[in-house]
């Protein structure tokens, strides 16, 4: 009797192993097709959305154009520059519905867009109303992003820095901080203006830890701004027919029209050139 009992506990010790045993590896093996339908249905709906985009919501690209002089300068620096990185800048002047931020990261053609410069806010308390939207748009198709600020000359600069700090809020991967000067003030002098700029840049570069990217048209920035900011990295726009934005100045990323044509988009939008490789780009950005 005593042995048919050890062998009955002995069996049952054997029949509780196995069932753990057997239930998991059930469970592993229902984690794992879990985990592949998940993977199969992820693809299939990047899938499905690509060949919906491609054949049933099409977007309908209006044929914009250039004169033959601009075309010839614009497509005279993307070959110059073709080992830099290219990027453009958005505002509520490009509307909603002239982006089709999926054909743009499906197809960018001849122009290889990386990164977009948004306008966020101007001024003391005006902000951008396609900011938010365009935002996360950016982010979610997979571009380097950006926001600035448009300074009023004659406003506030405190109230102006708070304004950008309390509707950007900017992530690791994001461009610095960008401040956007290219007006003369009325009221104030050019010296006071100055030190109202650099009041601004360091409310936010507090903030962030990174000097703000300088905007601005190449001869205000001769006429006005050199010498003054010194270690941040500058923007500058000329859309003449040079083969750079300034003769004497070190420069970062060059505005070089404001007639850009861009797959994707229904109107002309500002093209930007950054001095440096994907990589190079990448270091500027935020930690």
């Amino acid at each position: 009797m005593a042995k048919r009992k050890i062998k009955r506990k002995t069996a049952r010790k054997i029949h509780k192993k196995r069932r753990r045993h057997f239930l998991l590896r059930r469970e592993i093996l229902l984690l794992f097709l879990t985990l592949a339908l998940l993977g199969t249905g992820f693809y299939l709906k990047q899938k499905i959305g690509f060949y919906y985009a491609m054949y049933f919501n099409r977007f309908t690209h209006k044929k914009l154009s250039n004169t033959e002089a601009e075309e010839d300068r614009i497509n005279g620096i993307i070959a110059d520059y073709a080992d830099k990185t290219f990027g453009m800048d958005v505002s509520h002047y490009q509307r909603k519905e002239d982006i089709e931020w999926d054909s743009l990261t499906i197809a960018n053609r001849s122009i290889p867009i990386k990164f977009v410069v948004l306008r966020a806010t101007m001024g003391n308390r005006s902000a951008d109303k396609h900011f938010a939207e365009f935002w996360k748009l950016s982010k979610k198709n997979s571009l380097i992003r950006g926001a600035y600020h448009f300074y009023r000359a004659d406003e506030d600069p405190v109230m102006q820095a708070n304004n950008f700090l309390a509707n950007v809020k900017l992530e690791s991967g994001d461009l610095p901080p960008i401040l956007d000067i290219e007006k003369i003030p009325r009221r104030k002098s050019t010296r006071k203006l100055l030190d109202d700029l650099k009041i601004w840049c360091r409310i936010v570069e507090e903030t962030y830890g990174k000097k703000p990217i300088i905007y601005t048209y190449y001869h205000y920035y001769k006429d006005f701004l050199r010498g003054e900011f010194e270690g941040y990295p500058i923007w500058l726009a000329n859309y003449n027919n040079v083969p750079q934005p300034s003769p004497d100045d070190d420069w970062d990323i060059w505005q070089f029209t404001e007639n850009g044509i861009v797959y994707g988009i229904n109107t002309k939008v500002d093209l930007n050139v950054y001095n440096g490789s994907l990589w190079s780009l990448k270091r500027m950005t935020l930690d």
